[in-house]
């Protein structure tokens, strides 16, 4: 199984983006969901971002990954 986790692009420089994921920034490449901006969610899978998502659908998604982590450890 595959887990694309979400962040936002805030800052990108040719085909390489910097996203931020919860406290982290991460570099991640770009070449699969081209074109993009500053300010836009995408799922980082492996290094690259896999797709564009909206900022409601990015919010979700950390949600459902803090219960599965929460349910882990119960």
């Amino acid at each position: 199984m595959c887990l694309g986790v979400p962040g936002e692009i805030i800052e990108i420089k040719e085909a390489i983006g910097t996203v931020k994921i919860g406290d982290t920034q991460i570099k991640v490449g770009l070449d699969l969901v081209s074109p993009v901006r500053v300010g836009d969610y995408v799922l980082v899978h492996a290094g690259f971002a896999v797709q564009v998502i909206d900022a409601h659908e990015a919010s979700l998604t950390w949600e459902l990954i803090k219960e599965l982590a929460t349910n882990e450890h119960n």
